[in-house]
């Protein structure tokens, strides 16, 4: 009988991550933290992006096996085939579909266990609308591992509302860099970049430009806020469909003068030190990476109190909570906290303590590395077959025909 191997000491667990696309934005930013660090010596991590890599899957595509262009539209049903023979020549151990609800989560698992891949999961990152995990997903609760929440109120969310049984949800908390999101002095030059008065207040949100992230209610917010600190400036990193007709809104507002569009950056470090309050005014979040990038920087941080943030954001501790949608208080909250330097630099130092103790990506791996491990070996004591075999490297893109 064909038996698993311990691969923690024999070889390294094959693990491919399955989405759709890569673009820029806190889900893909955490896999492709994932991936960079997974032990090599433990695990092999390779890509799967359905229809295309994306910028950030272009990253990766240059560092680990990476394969895309296997769904050319929604009703491509051969997919399934594509993908089992992918699995299968590659001789993967683990399936990590990277989202919440749609093809990757679908076709992902149904391949990986028709293939018979060992581990089966699912890293779901949102909570509530526009994402969610639709009947046909739910259908394949059997097959599947474990879900993989971002928070705990996240996790409990996946088991009361989106058909995820409380028994095969996992959390493992979101964590960033503290060593390159750290407190820095503000950058002179990026400030002069950006034509930033020196001294100047300034209030960022870093978030792609898509509806759920509401940039709109935070145009609105700069409006009322411009009117109590006429000085203040507003820093807005990301980019998205909604750019344009946000560059729009903004002049109608008579805020375009004091907002900058900075699309996406590479710099994001480098641009939080130069935020005195990060404002996030979102209708939905699991576990928004940027807050925690902005308290690792020592920033406090405005939101809106839905999905897992008032896990992050302590109300009085490392920021400001609000109601969602009050948008009087995020004034009054940014406000207070723009008139208040030295209250706001002790919430930022309390949040960077908060990042350091509880939403750290070592803590992050780990937890992905762990729970690989336990599957496994869960599944290798009840002796069912995987392949000892290691393919060869590289970026392919699969023929779709």
């Amino acid at each position: 009988m064909i038996t698993f191997e311990d691969f923690s000491r024999e070889r390294p667990l094959r693990v491919m991550f399955c989405t759709t696309s890569m673009p820029v934005g806190g889900a893909e930013t955490l896999l492709v933290n994932l991936v960079r660090r997974l032990d090599r010596d433990r695990f092999a991590p390779e890509l799967c992006c359905l229809k295309y890599f994306g910028p950030l899957g272009e990253v990766l595509a240059k560092e680990v096996p990476a394969f895309t262009s296997l769904l050319s539209h929604k009703y491509d049903f051969a997919v399934l085939g594509r993908l089992r023979r992918l699995l299968r020549r590659q001789r993967i151990d683990a399936v990590v579909t990277v989202g919440t609800g749609g093809d990757k989560m679908f076709w992902g698992r149904l391949a990986a266990r028709l293939e018979g891949v060992p581990v089966v999961c699912s890293w779901l990152h949102s909570t509530g609308l526009p994402d969610h995990v639709e009947w046909p997903n739910r259908l394949l609760v059997p097959v599947t591992d474990a879900f993989i929440g971002v928070a705990e109120s996240h996790g409990r969310y996946l088991a009361e509302h989106e058909g995820c049984p409380a028994s095969k949800v996992r959390v493992i908390p979101n964590g960033v860099d503290t060593q390159r999101f750290h407190p820095r002095h503000p950058d002179a030059q990026l400030q002069k970049e950006l034509r930033l008065e020196p001294g100047a207040p300034v209030v960022g949100l870093v978030a792609a430009l898509r509806p759920e992230k509401r940039h709109d209610r935070f145009l609105r917010c700069a409006a009322e806020i411009l009117k109590r600190v006429p000085s203040a400036r507003f820093v807005i990193v990301g980019d998205g469909p909604e750019r344009q007709s946000l560059e729009i809104r903004s002049v109608d507002l008579g805020v375009s003068h004091a907002v900058r569009f900075l699309g996406n950056r590479r710099d994001v470090p480098e641009l939080l030190s130069l935020f005195d309050v990060m404002l996030l005014t979102s209708d939905t979040e699991a576990n928004p990476v940027s807050i925690l990038e902005a308290m690792a920087c020592e920033k406090p941080v405005v939101a809106p109190s839905v999905g897992s943030v008032p896990e992050t954001v302590l109300d009085g501790k490392t920021g400001r909570l609000v109601a969602p949608g009050d948008e009087g208080a995020m004034v009054e909250a940014v406000v207070e906290l723009l008139g208040a330097p030295d209250r706001a630099a002790a919430m930022g130092r309390e949040g960077r303590e908060e990042v350091l103790l509880h939403w750290s990506i070592d803590r992050m791996i780990d937890g992905f590395e762990s729970l690989f491990e336990d599957i496994y070996q869960r599944k290798a004591t009840a002796g069912r077959p995987t392949s000892s075999v290691a393919p060869p490297a590289g970026r392919q893109t699969v023929d779709s025909r």
